[in-house]
């Protein structure tokens, strides 16, 4: 893609921290941007401090990504708006953290639905109108997903699932012209890792992700970058 302009693309959980820092980053190129999120008052929010950039489009859709029909809608309320789908970015996550003791059935569950099963639901909703548009996919996976750390369990088994799935998906779609990647980030500054402190400076932030993906998008069409390891430069 070599400019974003009027591209459509969709990102979940965009509404805050990664995901809203990555559409801010897509609009300032001019892009069509649907932002999704399990409350629609909130996708609302999000949508009316995004308007300001002045470029691009920008809408709010309700939807959870553990529900698959959920995930069918807000692709299509995508292709209503815009005739089209380009891009699926599949951000939308959550963290439970505590000894294995201590998690309970609901926090794994609710961990592996959303980080994985929640993925595997959008794109699968997103692969019909990618293969016409030949669009990309990119996951947002983490560090999480090669390094365990103790106090972790279900959010380490969803990110290693999820770079897995991902690198699979790579495998079976890049043959329709489709182009799939995984960014795993670390230390990111977002409210799911302490944004609000003002100590955290020294981390990534959002739109710096948000950079990675105009990057990838702008990519020539022969080479795809099918992982990105991110870090801070300065670990604090």
């Amino acid at each position: 893609m070599d400019t974003l302009q009027d591209k459509a693309i969709l990102i979940t959980g965009g509404s805050k921290g990664i995901g809203y820092g990555i559409a801010e980053s897509l609009l300032k190129e001019g892009a069509r941007v649907a932002i999704t999120s399990r409350f629609l008052p909130t996708a609302d929010a999000a949508v009316e401090k995004l308007k300001v950039i002045g470029k691009g489009d920008i809408i709010g859709i309700e939807a959870d990504v553990r529900d698959a029909d959920a995930q069918k809608r807000a692709v299509e309320a995508v292709v209503k708006k815009w005739g089209q789908l380009d891009v699926l970015i599949a951000n939308a996550g959550l963290g439970y953290f505590g000894n294995i003791e201590t998690l309970t059935a609901d926090q794994w569950h609710e961990t592996i639905d959303t980080n994985l099963t929640g993925v595997f639901y959008s794109i699968k909703a997103a692969i019909p109108e990618l293969k016409k548009s030949k669009g990309y996919i990119i996951t947002m996976a983490s560090l999480a997903g090669t390094n365990f750390f103790a106090g972790a369990s279900a959010y380490n088994a969803s990110k290693f699932g999820l770079v897995g799935f991902t690198q699979a998906v790579m495998l079976d779609l890049r043959g329709y012209g489709i182009k799939v990647t995984t960014i795993m980030p670390g230390s990111v500054a977002t409210e799911f890792n302490g944004r609000e402190n003002a100590e955290d400076a020294w981390k990534i932030q959002p739109e710096d992700i948000g950079q990675i993906v105009v990057d990838l998008l702008k990519m020539h069409p022969r080479t795809l970058p099918s992982k990105i390891e991110v870090r801070p430069s300065m670990p604090k």
